[in-house]
């Protein structure tokens, strides 16, 4: 059984850092194309960062300077690294797997950036 578990969101200060977490299993990991993706309210879901098996990454423009992605292959985990939070980064945050035509997410976990 795929599961994919996000973890280390909350409420943070405008300016503040956050650390997201998602931990894999039932799937291997180093294979798969690893994503982070934001859904704040009466919004679509967006693509905020993604990296490859290779360790390429990528940033919605938004995000770019402030937010980085890494993965821990050993651990089956790949992280979210949020520095220099706006109010605007308020969403749930989801990760997701994919490989060919399979893809798998997380439940989601809520970063709220608030004074």
């Amino acid at each position: 059984q795929v599961q994919l578990v996000e973890s280390g969101g909350g409420l943070v200060q405008p300016g503040g850092s956050l650390r997201l977490s998602c931990s894999a299993s039932g799937i291997s990991f180093s294979f798969y194309r690893m994503a982070w993706y934001r859904q704040a309210p009466g919004k679509q879901r967006e693509l905020v960062a993604s990296i490859t098996s290779a360790r390429s990454t990528d940033y919605v423009d938004s995000v770019k300077a402030r937010f980085t992605i890494s993965r821990d292959n050993a651990k089956k985990t790949v992280y979210l690294q949020m520095n220099n939070l706006k109010p605007e980064d308020t969403a749930a945050y989801y990760c997701k797997a994919t490989l060919s035509m399979r893809e798998h997410w997380g439940q989601g976990t809520q970063v709220t950036v608030s004074s």
